[in-house]
């Protein structure tokens, strides 16, 4: 088994679309329903298929987000990174070392919705030897 994707639940699709193609993510296809909802599948360069999908339901009320916590991209060096995203007019927040030196540098940017995004830049081989032994 693998995660396939993480789906959004969107209130304005043009206002999102805008948003995710600034963070560098790229349309594959839609699919519309007969009742105005559709369903939009992105992915970023580096990956191979679908990883975002937005949903938009306009008959289906407002949009609440419950218990959703986050998403992380790993965006490889994050300060060209924050000053792209600055330049397409986001909003990201600053660069932050969260567990010290050793660990990733992140910075938090929200979608139009609220959702959260956190940018992450790895230490060089840091994914590939982080294990159990990490956490408690």
């Amino acid at each position: 088994m693998k995660t396939i994707l993480c789906a959004y639940r969107v209130s304005d699709l043009v206002r999102s679309l805008r948003f995710y193609r600034a963070l560098g993510y790229s349309e594959l296809g839609t699919v519309p329903f007969e009742d105005g909802s559709s369903l939009v599948w992105l992915k970023l360069p580096g990956e191979a298929t679908v990883s975002l999908e937005l949903v938009h339901r306009p008959a289906g009320g407002p949009v609440e987000i419950k218990g959703f916590e986050h998403l992380a991209i790993d965006v490889g060096e994050l300060g060209s990174t924050l000053e792209r995203l600055t330049a397409a007019g986001l909003e990201p927040g600053p660069a932050e070392q969260p567990g010290g030196p050793d660990g990733p540098t992140t910075a938090w940017l929200i979608d139009p919705d609220g959702y959260r995004i956190e940018l992450v830049e790895w230490p060089p081989d840091y994914l590939e030897n982080l294990s159990t032994d990490d956490a408690s």
